[in-house]
């Protein structure tokens, strides 16, 4: 098993900014993938970003030049710094992990951009 902790979320102002973690513990492989995921009300689940532990990314056109995903290997950390966030990127987001036979997710974490 492996355990997502997600924090960072909250209300910020359109061209505001926020930084999301989220701490992986448990069963960790040593080739795995983590990343961000999003969900609008009555909309389906969206890739936002993902990065292996090599530090191959692959990020979403709609979030490119203003998200950017990184990670800490030694903490089993993933982070996704948000800038320039714009009322569309409202939903909730979730971290995820998988090692290719395997797929855990967090339990989501607000972001509301509104003025």
């Amino acid at each position: 098993q492996v355990q997502l902790v997600e924090s960072g979320g909250g209300l910020v102002q359109p061209g505001g900014s926020l930084r999301l973690a989220c701490a992986a513990s448990g069963s960790i492989s040593s080739i795995n993938t983590m990343g961000w995921y999003r969900q609008a009300p009555g909309k389906q689940r969206d890739l936002v970003a993902t990065i292996t532990r090599s530090g191959y990314t692959n990020v979403a056109d709609s979030v490119k030049g203003r998200f950017t995903i990184s990670r800490d290997n030694a903490k089993n950390t993933v982070y996704l710094q948000m800038n320039n966030l714009k009322p569309e990127d409202t939903a909730v987001y979730y971290c995820n992990y998988r090692d290719g036979i395997r797929s855990y997710w967090g339990q989501g974490t607000q972001v509301t951009v509104s003025s």
